[in-house]
Formats: structure tokens, sequence, C-alpha cells
């Protein structure tokens, strides 16, 4: 037997059911799971990015059953069931791609003549800033949420704020700038002033999130992966430590750089 979204649906409501359902399900507001769904939403990209592809299937539906718990949450309230969101996004994503459904609808596919990478992101940008209108939010950032990790919500406001012209011609600029800002962070640091040198560090971050953009890098998932390598690296070290019998606490500079460039060739 193979289950289908359907009895997700249904398990979704027996764990609500006020008489015979789980109590922590039943206990649970929208507010209470969000950091559920981020960190089911993390491991989804842990997975991936492991190259873990066995380990995606259950990750998905753990991040599936987010959206469940979630619609299940305001079909309860009266606000609207999961048909309600399918239907949404279906309609969002058919308006969104005119150049794969002319007319919006699933009857137009493959009437379309065809379309640049280019020409096709900048319907979509307006298709989202037409939709951001007609909700009332007409300032630029009304929807770049608060809770997004710093360097991608630093990524998303420098990519709304190239719309309006904010931004430089080339990465030189960039270049300029990051060598600019380290410059500044040297001289708060040699001044010892803790402010100065915490608003200097935050403008070179900043930066580098405008240098990563250039280089059409996402900042947060190349730190995520750097912050592995260097993970990875260290638990060899640490490994390669006690097979040799070198206590790392009281190590040598040396010793601590043979280890390191042994875990690197391994």
């Amino acid at each position: 037997m193979s289950y289908q979204l359907s009895d997700l649906v249904q398990l979704m409501a027996c764990l609500r059911d006020p008489e015979h359902g789980c109590p922590w399900d039943r206990s649970q507001t929208y507010q209470s799971i969000v950091p559920f769904t981020l960190e089911e939403a993390y491991e989804v990209s842990d997975v991936i990015e492991r190259g873990a592809l066995n380990e995606l299937r259950g990750e998905l539906g753990d991040l599936l059953f987010q959206v469940i718990f979630y619609s299940r949450l305001a079909e309860e309230d009266g606000r609207f069931t999961l048909n309600d969101v399918i239907d949404a996004i279906v309609s969002k994503l058919l308006a969104r791609h005119p150049h794969v459904f002319p007319d919006g609808t699933f009857e137009s596919f493959g009437e379309s003549s065809g379309a640049s990478v280019q020409a096709i992101k900048q319907t979509w940008e307006a298709k989202k800033a037409e939709e951001r209108a007609n909700r009332g939010q007409l300032d630029l950032f009304d929807d770049v949420p608060l809770g997004l990790p710093a360097l991608s919500r630093a990524q998303k406001i420098q990519k709304r704020a190239v719309r309006v012209g904010f931004d430089w011609p080339s990465i030189d600029g960039v270049f300029d700038k990051v060598h600019e800002e380290l410059d500044e962070l040297h001289a708060a640091r040699a001044d010892e002033n803790i402010d100065a040198i915490h608003e200097e560090y935050g403008d070179l971050l900043f930066t580098m999130v405008s240098l990563a953009r250039h280089l059409g890098i996402d900042s947060e998932q190349a730190l995520r992966l750097a912050t592995q390598k260097f993970e990875s690296r260290i638990g060899e070290v640490v490994r390669l430590a006690k097979r040799q019998g070198i206590d790392l606490t009281i190590a040598t500079d040396n010793e601590k750089n043979g280890l390191w460039d042994q875990a690197k060739n391994a």
C-alpha cells in the first residue's frame, strides 16, 4: 500500500482530534511550530549539500508535514484549507510564467514562443512587484522577512535596492569597497573603539554579501559550505592527533599545522 497526500491530511486531522488526538500536537500553535519548520528546511538543505540524497525523501516528508500542520490550524480557525493553499500557489505560478502559460492557464501550455532567461527574470520581478502593490505593500522592503538569516536577508535587501538603481556598475567597485571597509575596521581596532569595530565589521560583512552577489554566489550557502569544510577538517585533525598521540591542548604550532595539512590532503 502506498499512502497519498490525502492520507497525510487525514493523519494530521487525527493528531489534532480534540478527544482522541495527540496531546502534543493538539497543544501546538502557528508560533510554536515555526522553529520546527525552520529546522526541517535546513535539514533539507543539509542533506543536499552533503550529497546524501538517499535521505532527501524523508526530509522532504518532514518539511511537507509542516505545511499540512499550518493548513490544519488554519482550517480549524476557519481561515483556509490545504486546497486553498494549493490553489493559491498554482494560480500564482501560472500567472508568473507567461512564457510557459501565455494566458495563465494549463490549456495554453505549449503555445508560447519562448523567452530569454533575462526576459523571464524581468517578467517574474514585474509580477511580484504587481502582487506587492495589490497587497498594499508599497515599501521596497515590506515583504523581506526579518526572520531570515542575516546573510540571506542582506542579499535579498541588496537585490531589491538594485531595482531602484543602487548598485556598483561592476565588480571592481565592490572589491574596492571591500578594501575600504577592511581599512576602516583596522582603523577602528587601532583606536580600540568597540562600537566602531562592531559597526565596521558589519559593514565589511554587508559588502562581502555584495561581492558574493556580483560573483553569482549565495552568501548563506557559501558560508555553510565553508563551515562544513572547517568542521570536517578539524574533526580529522582530532582523529589524527589521537592516533599519533598528540595532545592538541599543548601541541606546538608546527604540530597543529602539520596535522592540518594532513587533514587537508586527506
